[in-house]
């Protein structure tokens, strides 16, 4: 029995018998509509977090100063952006030059496809709605719209959706995130080796994958939600919770948009499953399982691109990437997404411990560096997939570029190690005493 959601508060069921799994659409998505008939409120699934305990003054001190001011006029121009997306006329239209502020982001997506591209300047440029902008710019650029004859209202719907149900509030997994692995992912797409054989379905199921990935994030990891007995844990019975969850709010949001509603019913159902497979794919925990194939695959050099299932595979790799690419920007872009996380990791570790419960790894801000954390995740987990992907390009000029800043970036963490801590870190590749249990403890939590 297919049917569409129209408000996201239930579950999805597949026809077919073997997929008859439970899909969350926003479990508890309770959404009050005022007299516009537009959604005022949309609420995700969430763990119950006391967030005012985890007050943010970095800010504090600058009012009357020129950055505050811009900060302002940012947010308040953001806000009468968000209000027009949802069809809301503001009484007093704001003027605060938009056509500057849009011309400069035209002027970026010229240049998407470059490696450096600064991600945190577009979000702001386009009054945060960075991975709306992007997708459409890209959807456009790779033919999609015409080929899949999307409709543009439809799509943007779509998009505005997806980026709504990314959470602000969070410093890491939130919209500018999934823009800036979106924008990697489409680099990653450009790479020769790859370019070549892909179809217009395999460009669409990356970035749509890429943009969706991380769509609804709690703010905490999959051990968070497991040991304090969350109904997205129980329901997918403590097996890739968060992808999961990722990936089932993302079907709802493609049936509530109808977007796909005019494809062969076929093909909308292996496009949600192909989106499944990807999305699934980002959970740290099967990165072993992935990168031991990788390897294999090339050691062999059995990759054969004209067949789906390879080409699919190697999509999932792409995206493993682009999740994960932080260290390999230059290091000004780098250090602000690695505080980001870190930053993200602790609010976790400050909950746990109003919470009386056991602080994750990595989670300690008394005990855990970010330089500490940066290092053991490029060193177990970066390096050897980027090392990898790199074979696989061919030593692509991008590649080279990436692992180059790879270890400029390593060197710059070490450099800023606690000096108690320096004597003892693992240096380049090389495992000393403790290397596995410290790459357990990276894999086990969310990817910084």
């Amino acid at each position: 029995m297919a049917f569409f959601l129209f408000q996201r508060c239930g579950e999805i069921l597949f026809e077919n018998p073997d997929q008859n799994v439970k899909c969350v659409c926003m479990l508890g998505d309770v959404r009050l509509r005022g007299q516009t008939g537009v959604p005022a409120e949309r609420r995700g699934s969430y763990p119950f977090i006391d967030f005012r305990l985890l007050n943010n003054t970095t800010h504090s001190g600058e009012i009357g100063t020129k950055k505050k001011v811009k900060r302002l006029l940012s947010f308040q121009r953001y806000f009468h952006a968000s209000r027009l997306l949802r069809g809301i006329i503001p009484q007093a239209p704001l003027h605060l030059l938009d056509e500057d502020y849009l011309g400069q982001a035209r002027h970026m997506l010229s240049k998407v496809g470059m490696w450096d591209f600064d991600i945190f300047l577009f979000d702001r440029l386009t009054n945060g709605n960075s991975l709306v902008t992007l997708l459409c710019h890209l959807f456009n650029a790779h033919g999609l719209i015409h080929h899949f004859k999307l409709d543009m209202v439809t799509l943007h719907r779509f998009l505005v959706m997806v980026q709504e149900d990314y959470h602000s509030q969070n410093p890491y997994h939130n919209a500018v995130h999934a823009a800036d692995v979106t924008q990697a992912m489409h680099c990653y797409l450009k790479e020769p080796k790859l370019a070549s054989s892909l179809t217009p379905l395999d460009i669409m199921l990356g970035l749509l994958a890429a943009a969706a990935h991380d769509v609804d994030h709690p703010g905490v990891n999959q051990p968070f939600l497991i040991k304090t007995n969350h109904h997205l844990a129980n329901l997918y019975q403590n097996m890739s919770v968060l992808e999961n969850h990722h990936w089932r709010s993302t079907i709802g949001m493609l049936r509530e948009s109808r977007l796909l509603a005019h494809l062969p019913k076929e093909m909308t159902q292996d496009i949600e499953q192909q989106l499944g497979s990807l999305i699934l794919a980002t959970d740290i925990n099967r990165q072993n399982e992935f990168l031991t194939r990788l390897k294999a695959h090339l050691h062999n050099k059995d990759l054969r691109l004209e067949d789906v299932h390879d080409r699919h595979f190697m999509l999932q790799i792409a995206l493993k990437c682009a999740d994960i690419c932080n260290p390999c920007r230059i290091w000004e872009m780098s250090k602000q997404w690695s505080e980001r996380v870190c930053e993200e990791f602790y609010r976790q570790g400050d909950l746990e411990q109003k919470f009386e419960l056991e602080i994750s790894p990595l989670c300690n801000q008394q005990k855990d560096s970010i330089a500490s954390i940066q290092i053991g995740f490029m060193t177990y987990i970066v390096e050897p997939l980027f090392r990898e992907w790199a074979r696989f390009t061919g030593h692509s000029a991008l590649s080279e570029s990436m692992l180059s800043h790879l270890a400029h970036n390593k060197a710059q963490w070490k450099r800023l190690l606690p000096n108690q801590r320096r004597n003892s870190s693992g240096g380049g590749g090389s495992a000393g005493p403790g290397t596995e249990a410290e790459e357990q403890t990276v894999t086990e939590g969310d990817a910084p």
